[in-house]
């Protein structure tokens, strides 16, 4: 009886030893996506806070573009620019799930930020494990909400990032089980990032790039590396083959090729190398002080892939990551902030993985030597530390300011409240099917309204620009709103509404003066200040302002 209650008993020890690892690893788990859990729910509630937070102009040029697409009206017929259309069917959905409102679409970027940073949780843990996932994700939340990169904004790069790290957790797939199926999805959705964004083309350079290195590395695979390629290049090339049909049949495909091709190498070839760098130098300390804590961790993660690197192990799969998504900030050397969102994951996950080796040498070198356990937790209170820091230092904006004082703080005199005015104005004393022309770059004033634009130019960034294209794209802006004889037509007089260049051609705006004054009279005036100013009808008749930042609203005379 004893034997056998010795044997029972080394059983139920050596299953206890068993047993342990394993609900550790639960214990771990559990905790991590706890942890997750709490970051989303802290900037969910943040963003929804602010939901109500004015456009700034590329949301308006997407709201305008998704407002188009649910009326049936392909992109590029009454709306140009050199984008390409993705993140246009990504605003139609979104406003077709929760409505063509601030609101509905700010909850849309809540939920596109959301699954981001889950998904860069599950590469992070994938990589580097629990730790690593945990830290990746949070840094990404808050870097990616912060007014350092304009993350409340729903720009395309949210978008592109979304796609790209769904490829990148398919090619990690893939390269573990070298199904040509995973290759193909994995394709799919870096071709998505680059539908929503021209940058996004640098995700599917890495992806090739990592399926060409990690087949050649191993002699077995070599055979299937001509297989593989094919596969993930059907995937990519899939989303662009069925955009160009679709404006093809659609007939605009003549306008896309013109404004996401021929004008767009333009723009992206007309900043030098040294006004570029001078772009960069300004935008670092804005970026760095968004969270001073990801930054320094991300360059102590930097040193550990390079020391591993020393040791022998195979090319870095993150610094690799990390030089791509760099040249994708630096598309055209403008370096705005928001192009740096593109630099998040990798910038994060290098977060994530200098915590996990600092806890890592803290407990091999400190913690056991000192017979001290809690020490290797040294890293992670460090962070936590920081990541604190960084929550109160912008608290003004996460938690304090109203959607108003947001917008104005970030963007100054830009006239994106006014533009809600306006639209208000517009709106009341038109019939739905008038139409409006805008003579500045404020998209927004379209959707807000509901009212079709009278050209198709809404955005006059690219008629300022010393490009060959310009003279040209100025007359038929003008032939197009003479034509239309538009109801209401918006002035913008604000220079980051025009961006005109020393040598920009002066003939719109000669033409503008003119036009107006023989065709139009005044029904609205904005003075933009912190707390703007406006006078509407007769009161708008000669009315001076006394801000340099102003707004003018006119109706067609006859």
């Amino acid at each position: 009886m004893e034997e056998v209650r010795l044997v029972s008993a080394q059983s139920e020890s050596g299953e206890s030893k068993w047993l342990e690892p394993e609900r550790r690893m639960r214990r771990s788990r559990r905790l991590a996506l706890a942890s997750v859990l709490l970051v989303l729910v802290l900037f969910a509630g943040i963003r929804w806070r602010l939901r109500e937070m004015p456009l700034e102009r590329d949301e308006g040029e997407y709201a305008y573009a998704g407002q188009l697409i649910l009326q049936g009206i392909p992109p590029y017929q009454l709306a140009y620019n050199m984008k390409l259309p993705g993140t246009y069917v990504a605003y139609a959905g979104i406003m077709q799930a929760f409505g063509e409102s601030l609101a509905g679409i700010h909850v849309g970027l809540l939920l596109v930020n959301g699954c981001a940073t889950a998904l860069l949780f599950f590469l992070g843990r994938r990589l580097y494990g629990n730790l690593a996932g945990v830290i990746a994700a949070a840094s990404y939340a808050l870097l990616s909400t912060s007014q350092a990169v304009q993350g409340l904004e729903g720009h395309a790069t949210h978008f592109v990032v979304l796609a790209a790290l769904a490829g990148l957790l398919l090619l990690l797939a893939a390269r573990e089980s070298g199904s040509w199926g995973i290759y193909f999805a994995a394709g799919l959705c870096m071709g998505l990032a680059f539908l929503m964004k021209q940058p996004g083309a640098v995700f599917i350079l890495f992806g090739l790039q990592e399926i060409v290195w990690r087949g050649w590395q191993r002699s077995t695979r070599r055979k299937r590396l001509v297989a593989r390629i094919c596969a993930y290049a059907a995937g990519v090339a899939i989303p662009y083959a069925v955009t160009c049909l679709a404006l093809y049949r659609a007939g605009v495909f003549g306008k896309f090729w013109f404004w996401t091709i021929s004008y767009a190498s333009q723009y992206g070839t007309s900043t030098g190398f040294t006004q570029g760098m001078n772009y960069l130098r300004d935008a670092e300390p804005r970026l760095f002080f968004g969270a001073p804590v990801v930054w320094c961790f991300a360059a102590v993660g930097i040193l550990a892939e390079v020391y591993e690197r020393g040791k022998g192990a195979a090319m870095s799969f993150i610094l690799s990551l990390l030089v791509w998504s760099f040249v994708g900030a630096s598309a055209g050397l403008y370096y705005r902030p928001h192009y740096f969102i593109l630099l998040l994951p990798p910038l994060c996950l290098l977060a994530g993985k200098a915590v996990k080796w600092c806890t890592e040498q803290f407990q091999a070198r400190v913690a056991r030597r000192l017979s001290i356990a809690r020490l290797s937790l040294v890293p992670v209170a460090l962070f936590v530390a920081g990541y604190g820091q960084a929550l109160y230092a912008q608290r003004a904006n996460f938690f304090i300011s109203s959607p108003y004082e947001v917008i104005r703080r970030e963007y100054g005199g830009n006239p994106f409240p006014e533009a809600m005015e306006f639209a208000k104005y517009i709106s009341e004393h038109s019939d739905a099917g008038a139409q409006v022309a805008v003579l500045g770059s404020e998209p927004e004033i379209y959707f807000y309204s509901s009212r079709h634009s009278a050209t198709g130019y809404i955005y006059t960034y690219g008629l300022m620009e010393e490009q060959k294209y310009a003279s040209q794209m100025q007359r038929e802006m003008m032939e197009e709103i003479e034509r239309a004889k538009p109801e209401y037509l918006v002035k913008v007089v604000v220079s980051t509404s025009w961006l005109r260049k020393e040598n920009s051609d002066p003939a719109i705006l000669l033409w503008a003066e003119k036009y107006i004054g023989e065709e139009y009279r005044v029904v609205g005036v904005a003075d933009i200040r912190m707390a703007t100013t406006y006078e509407w009808d007769e009161k708008a008749e000669g009315y001076v302002p006394r801000s340099k930042y102003s707004m003018y609203l006119y109706r067609r005379k006859s």
